[in-house]
């Protein structure tokens, strides 16, 4: 299977309204910057988008949500996007808040084959609210469902012509666990080599997670909010 592909539209091209799209990154690092853009010149509606958070109002799945593409997004924080608040509070915009811990779970759980597990994180909270409870040990847990999605967008660092990824310092973040939780997981990197160059011992992401891998050149370093001392 060649996984190569050489444009970004043609890469997304097949993300249909309705889909649901598990997105890596935290914050601004380690985000699929060009795949977002592509998937926002494509124009493709009524997203249902799980990752972290969704980025800032200019960049970033902001741009998504800007131009009116999530219908839902299942994160753990949202605090950085003004519009984000506005579409959540007329009601245009549905959120499932979860955990972060929790969150990152269900992507590996939906990644690894497994439907559902048992956590006390979130018990008698609002979080708790129409999920299936279990005592175990004397002490109550709650379920949680793992997460597949139709398709994932990573950035990675590097990777092979098989796939297989290595991601760079804090951006390794949810990448990984987005990876394995798409049904066709679409990877941007920085630099493509041959099979058999990465050390087996540095790879993050087996090449069996990955279907598709594009390079991207000239990545944004971004700051979400910058704060410096008095000089």
């Amino acid at each position: 299977m060649e996984k190569v592909m050489t444009s970004f539209q043609k890469a997304v091209s097949d993300i249909q309204d309705g889909t649901t799209l598990i997105v890596g990154g935290f914050g601004l690092c380690g985000i699929p910057e060009f795949s977002i853009q592509a998937l926002r010149e494509q124009g493709t509606k009524n997203l249902t988008v799980v990752s972290n958070n969704c980025g800032v109002d200019d960049w970033g799945l902001g741009l998504l949500l800007a131009n009116r593409q999530i219908k839902k997004m299942i994160s753990s924080y949202v605090g950085e996007n003004k519009i984000f608040e506005q579409q959540y509070l007329s009601g245009e915009l549905e959120v499932e808040l979860t955990p972060q811990g929790t969150l990152a779970e269900r992507m590996r759980a939906g990644g690894a084959g497994i439907p559902g597990f048992y956590t006390a994180t979130g018990i008698g909270t609002s979080v708790a609210d129409g999920k299936e409870m279990k005592e175990f040990d004397g002490k109550t847990y709650l379920l949680e469902r793992g997460i597949i999605g139709d398709f994932a967008l990573v950035k990675a660092w590097k990777a092979d012509t098989l796939g297989n990824l290595v991601y760079r310092k804090t951006s390794r973040n949810f990448n990984p666990l987005a990876a394995m939780a798409g049904k066709i997981t679409i990877a941007e990197v920085e630099e493509i080599v041959e099979a058999g160059e990465l050390d087996p011992d540095v790879i993050h992401t087996p090449g069996i997670f990955v279907q598709r891998i594009l390079v991207g050149t000239n990545y944004q370093k971004r700051i979400e909010r910058r704060t410096v001392g008095q000089a």
